[in-house]
């Protein structure tokens, strides 16, 4: 396993390195030279791809099981739970333990949590689906947290953090277009049986992998008998409620992310009711929005060698807010599809810039609990959103709730433009 390199300010010509040497559809694959990386990278790739496969067959099943939307809105409404409740805590203890063991815990927590969804094949054991799903979303909760702290560990906090956090979201994005169609043909064919069976294996092997990097960050400083949960929370909360450069990101990105999961929650409404397309146009779009993701990943790492994090932020902020004012008011399909490639292309420099950052701008000893509060702030926007847009339909209308929640997202540039700190400076250039 290579050195992690300390932190240290991107030179052009490795900005220029990104796109013409070593690349992956744009991206920069020489970080896979690390061996540590290479094996979080596949165990994330791996265990992505059975997540994925899983995501159009469990509401399929609960529905084709019990024939109810509402059992079927109860399934996907208990993914963001554990999150919800246990987020900030899995982030204290995960700062105490060897990450590495954490994660492959996770994952065997979770292949032991879809097996359960084996047989539930009446709507009388339905439950065992639910738990099932509370299960693997509670893995998640400690998995997610645990792979920001371990990147870093494992890279260095230099320009290599940002290419392997470009190259997690290539391979997100390319499982995210052709891991759903697949879990739905498997679906359709041998059945769910084969979808879990899959999901478990890939668990199983990511585990095996994560047990292999034989790399954690360093035991806190505090002796174990000084350790207090509830203090060491409180110290995560205060930490980022006072630092500007993670308060200004948690709130702006909670801002954008609301607007984000209310607008999600409108695109069947949007595609049949706005462009009187069949349902299935939705596909379509989430098509375009991953062609746009591949495309802002190869972006992501030349933009942050460049411009300070703030910049790129209020930018694609900006750029996602009016994305979403000409997808939404889009006359066809076709149009709609060409708009969504344009909301995801800022939406993955997003995702990747306030990643990125985090990793940069926390202490080692609180990176768990800080990326903890980011996931936990991601759901409540996912739930908040969710909820929200039906009651604003009511109230306004499907096209002018859609552009009255477009307009809400463009809040979000502000909150991080005015969140001047000199820790925004960190690695890239002043701002």
């Amino acid at each position: 396993m290579s050195t992690p390199t300390s932190h240290a300010i991107p030179s052009r010509n490795y900005c220029r390195q990104v796109f013409y040497r070593n690349t992956l559809l744009g991206v920069n694959t020489s970080v896979l030279r690390n061996r540590g990386f290479r094996l979080l990278w596949t165990s994330g790739t791996v265990s992505g791809l059975g997540s994925w496969l899983l995501v159009i067959a469990v509401p399929v099943h609960v529905f084709q099981l019990t024939g109810s939307p509402v059992a079927t809105g109860l399934a996907l409404a208990l993914e963001a739970l554990p999150a919800l409740l246990l987020g900030p805590w899995a982030g204290v203890f995960l700062d105490r333990w060897r990450l590495t063991r954490a994660m492959w815990l996770a994952d065997l927590t979770a292949a032991a949590a879809v097996a359960l969804i084996l047989p539930a094949d009446s709507p009388d054991r339905v439950w065992l689906l639910y738990l099932a799903v509370v299960g693997e979303n509670i893995a998640t909760t400690v998995f997610r947290p645990a792979a920001r702290a371990l990147t870093p560990a494992v890279l260095g906090t230099g320009p290599e953090l940002t290419a392997a956090n470009a190259l997690n979201a290539l391979s997100g994005s390319v499982l995210r277009l052709a891991a759903p169609p697949l879990g739905a043909l498997l679906l359709a064919g041998p059945g769910i049986t084969w979808v879990l069976l899959i999901d478990i294996a890939s668990y199983l092997i990511s585990a095996a992998l994560i047990a292999r990097v034989g790399h954690h960050v360093p035991e806190p400083k505090a002796p174990k008998d000084e350790r207090n949960t509830p203090a060491e929370l409180r110290s995560g909360l205060t930490h980022v409620a006072h630092a500007p450069l993670l308060r200004g990101p948690l709130v702006s990105n909670g801002v954008f992310l609301t607007a984000n999961a209310a607008l999600t929650a409108l695109l069947v409404p949007f595609v049949t009711g706005h462009l009187r397309a069949p349902g299935y146009g939705v596909g379509y779009l989430v098509s375009g929005l991953g062609a746009g993701f591949i495309m802002g990943s190869a972006a992501s790492p030349f933009l942050l060698g460049r411009f300070s994090v703030r910049h790129v932020l209020s930018a694609v902020q900006l750029a996602n807010g009016a994305a979403y004012f000409v997808l939404f008011n889009s006359p066809n399909l076709a149009t709609a599809v060409a708009a969504a490639v344009l909301v995801g292309l800022p939406g993955s420099i997003l995702l990747i810039s306030v990643e990125t950052h985090v990793q940069r701008s926390t202490p080692s000893h609180m990176l768990s609990r800080v990326s903890a509060l980011f996931f936990t702030m991601d759901s409540l926007a996912s739930v908040i959103g969710a909820l929200c847009a039906p009651a604003l339909v009511t109230v306004l209308g499907l096209t002018t709730a859609l552009n009255a929640i477009s307009a809400s997202a463009l809040l979000a540039a502000p909150l991080t433009w005015g969140s001047r700190d000199a820790g925004w400076r960190g690695g890239n250039r002043g701002g």
